[in-house]
């Protein structure tokens, strides 16, 4: 009878594994015992003859409540108060939806108020060049 190769998995840089298993194997990932942040999958396994394969997948945990900000971006080189927008909001349960926080509320943005004041510019041309008040 042929044995099977034997796979262990580590999450990040621990000793002990989180899981051994004969190959093939399906396994669930439960990421909610995870820190948010990075993270990597380290696969050890090992053949019948003892030869050892390694392979390493990197991969990101956010399981925590989203959060955005505007006002601020990433690097960017500021000076003096900056008024900010931050919210974070969950996922919350899955089988119901929360109307009220699950959006972020955004500035209009720059290019919104150019097409306006165009619109807006070209009405009142149109309404004093075109339209012909006489009095009879």
């Amino acid at each position: 009878m042929k044995t099977k190769s034997s796979i262990l998995l580590f999450i990040d840089d621990e000793s002990t594994p989180i899981a051994s298993f004969q190959a093939p194997v399906k396994f669930e990932l439960d990421t909610t015992k995870l820190v948010d942040g990075k993270h990597t999958l380290r696969i050890v396994s090992k053949d019948p003859n003892g030869k050892e394969g390694i392979r390493i997948v990197p991969f990101e945990v956010r399981n925590g409540p989203a959060i955005s900000i505007e006002g601020l971006r990433k690097d960017a080189i500021v000076d003096g108060v900056i008024p900010l927008m931050i919210n974070a909001y969950g996922k919350g349960n899955s089988s119901q939806f929360y109307i009220e926080g699950s959006e972020t509320p955004q500035s209009i943005p720059y290019w919104v108020w150019i097409l306006l004041i165009g619109f807006v510019g070209w009405a009142l041309y149109y309404l004093f060049t075109y339209i012909n008040v006489v009095p009879n």
